[in-house]
């Protein structure tokens, strides 16, 4: 497959025959999609925090929760599933963490400094870039104009009181009619937070770094070659719920684009991305008080892909057409040091050196039937390769499956309908789609993996069958100048679900676990979510918005799945005027009653939490300033939420600045 893999990229790189003029919209999907701005390159008085992490502003969506194991990098649920079920890129970049317990997702190696907006797709909605079951987060970084010679400067500085985080970024913006470049970096410094009542979560600080560089240079007329890095390195990270913290996290992303903007009634645009990333990830406990046995346990992994785009247009259709591919390296290990010097250190890997490759083709049409009515058909097919290199690694596995190849070749599929109306301010739609998934390289290749949530060890299962999911999904709205309101509903029927299952005879290797299991399927779950989001404008100065999110999971024997979200409710009332703005908000969700103990989970209270903000805009010499003060958790509660790592408490009381400078 590597043979078909890299001179397809060849091919895509140098063939000029689908040079194309971008159109902004043609192809632009409106169905269930949502969008959230993120950036500090622009200053905002719409955002509650400028400054605030990604996983912040995700959890705006009523599509993502988050799962906190502490104050950092938490991991994004869409439709109430795991990392393992959806797909996150940035800019369509494949990446993949290194930690085999998920501490390193993909939204914890960026910032807001280089971000423009998170697009979140819902289910087969989100497969353009990838397989995926619950949906897709694409992160889309800032985006550079060619225009008259000009620079531009920022500055960005932040504090919060309830870890003593200390905020501090810079960046600059250069452009001519043929040259831009935009660079800039972040750091962010935390201390142990206080939950409500002032108690101390230990474990909890966190340091790090981002920098990001982009540069483009045009070619021709329609021509563009665009370079891009990221590189974000995280040390002393604290995991609270987790049993060991992490020494250090680093990620390098480097990309380079050719885009071609042509005039042409038939062919809009093309462009093509190569891209590398390597990811390196060291969990550590030495710094944990009474640790049974010391543990070192690092991951890596590498990654090289590629994409190209292909936009045209025929009459009413508007084609998409995506062929991109990847080839992964995962490998972790775990070294144990016993207390008596004069035993012998024990070591297995994890990860057992697994290589991924994948070769997809994608293809979309968006038919327009008329001004108010459209219909997208989708459909990829996917190629996919695991192979385990490490002989070592190999033969740990075939303890359990004699049998086992080290290579397992798979055919991945996917395809999707979508209708939608609107007119008059009558917004409705529905959708049906098919999609599958290859099991994640825990889930087939992992060796004894602790889940400190459930106090298991976990085996992979290289034999698994490819996950599929039947989806239906709809909404109907309705979007008037003073008031408008829409509610939207999903439901996914998924067949081979991927859990684990107590092997009785097996001993664990983790010192405190309750057994071992291993990854199986079950028949099948279902999983349903509706949202109601409402907007008032009160008068001119003030808005009121609400939100209303409730999902359930079963599975084939009517037992719950774990962390769907109870009914969770957030309403915001918002003043704005001129360059002065205030925000009080309440959000919250009622008691977690329908958990799922077979994976660890118990009852959750329900809970309330207002937040207020104030905001104002004014010139200091040269420079347009912003400044935001706000208290988050104004009455301190103590609490923990149902997706919340072994129910560590959120943070309580929280005061914090933002300050952004920019001329």
């Amino acid at each position: 497959m590597k043979r078909i893999l890299f001179p397809t990229i060849s091919v895509l790189l140098f063939t000029n025959s689908f040079a194309q003029q971008y159109s902004s919209d043609s192809t632009k999907s409106q169905h269930i999609q949502e969008v959230i701005v993120i950036g500090t390159t622009k200053i905002s008085s719409k955002e509650n925090k400028p400054l605030g992490s990604i996983d912040e502003y995700l959890q705006k969506s009523a599509k993502v929760d988050m799962i906190k194991r502490g104050a950092y990098a938490w991991e994004p649920l869409i439709n109430g599933m795991p990392t393992e079920r959806t797909l996150i890129t940035i800019d369509g970049m494949r990446i993949f963490g290194a930690c085999t317990d998920k501490m390193d997702p993909i939204t914890s190696y960026i910032e807001v400094s280089n971000l423009m907006e998170a697009s979140i797709s819902s289910g087969q909605e989100g497969s353009c870039h990838g397989n995926t079951i619950g949906g897709a987060i694409d992160l889309k970084r800032n985006k550079m104009m060619f225009g008259q010679k000009k620079w531009n400067f920022n500055v960005n500085s932040g504090y919060e009181t309830v870890n003593q985080q200390k905020i501090f970024g810079a960046g600059t913006r250069f452009k001519t009619e043929k040259f831009y470049t935009d660079v800039n970096f972040m750091t962010r410094d935390a201390e142990n937070y206080k939950a409500g009542q002032n108690i101390e979560v230990p474990y909890s600080q966190f340091q790090k770094i981002n920098i990001s560089g982009i540069s483009g240079v045009k070619l021709g007329e329609n021509k563009l070659l665009e370079a891009a890095v990221i590189y974000d390195k995280a040390n002393d990270v604290g995991y609270p719920a987790l049993p060991m913290d992490v020494s250090i996290a680093e990620a390098l992303i480097a990309s380079l684009k050719f885009q071609m903007l042509p005039k042409s009634d038939f062919l809009k645009s093309w462009e093509t991305k190569v891209y590398f990333n390597t990811i390196m990830h060291r969990m550590d406990d030495t710094k944990r008080p009474n640790v049974p046995i010391h543990m070192d346990m690092p991951g890596w992994s590498k990654t090289f892909g590629y994409y190209s785009h292909l936009k045209s247009v025929v009459d009413q259709h508007h084609f998409l057409l995506n062929i991109n591919g990847f080839y992964n390296k995962s490998s972790a290990e775990m070294t144990m040091y016993p207390e008596d010097k004069n035993e012998k250190l024990m070591f297995m890997l994890t990860w057992p050196d697994v290589r991924t490759l994948a070769q997809s083709l994608y293809l979309e049409d968006q038919l327009n039937f008329n001004q108010s009515s459209s219909v997208r058909l989708s459909a990829s097919v996917t190629m996919h390769q695991n192979k385990v290199e490490s002989e070592f690694g190999l033969n740990s596995l075939q303890i359990f499956y004699p049998e086992m190849k080290a290579e397992k070749n798979r055919i991945l599929k996917s395809f999707a309908a979508n209708y939608q109306f609107d007119k008059n301010g009558f917004q409705a739609g529905f959708g049906l789609g098919y999609g599958d998934r290859a099991p994640s390289v825990s889930e087939g290749y992992g060796f004894y993996l602790f889940n400190s949530f459930e106090k298991y060890d976990y085996i992979g299962n290289p034999y698994l069958k490819n996950e599929s999911s039947l989806e239906a999904n709809a909404f109907i709205g309705l979007k008037k100048e003073k008031y408008s309101a829409k509610i939207s509903s999903s439901y996914f029927h998924i067949s081979n679900y991927i859990v684990g299952k107590i092997i009785p005879h097996l001993v664990p290797m983790t010192i405190g676990a309750n057994g071992v299991k291993s990854y199986t399927a079950l028949d099948y779950a279902t999983l349903f979510n509706v949202s109601l989001s409402t907007e008032l404008r009160i008068t001119e100065p003030l808005k009121w918005t609400t939100q209303f999110v409730y999902t359930r999971g079963k599975d084939n024997e009517q037992g719950n799945l774990p962390f769907m979200s109870p009914f969770s409710y957030q309403t915001v009332l918002r003043y704005e005027r001129n360059k002065f703005s205030s925000e009080i908000s309440v959000f919250g969700n009622t008691e977690y009653r329908d958990f799922a103990p077979q994976y660890g989970e118990s009852e959750t209270p329900g809970y309330a939490v207002v937040n207020a903000n104030l905001g104002y805009s004014f010139p200091l010499g040269y420079a347009k300033t912003y400044a935001k003060i706000g208290v988050e958790n104004v009455f301190d509660w103590y609490y923990t939420t149902y997706s919340d790592w072994n129910k560590i408490p959120q943070p309580g009381r929280n005061f914090f600045i933002n300050l952004t400078f920019s001329w």
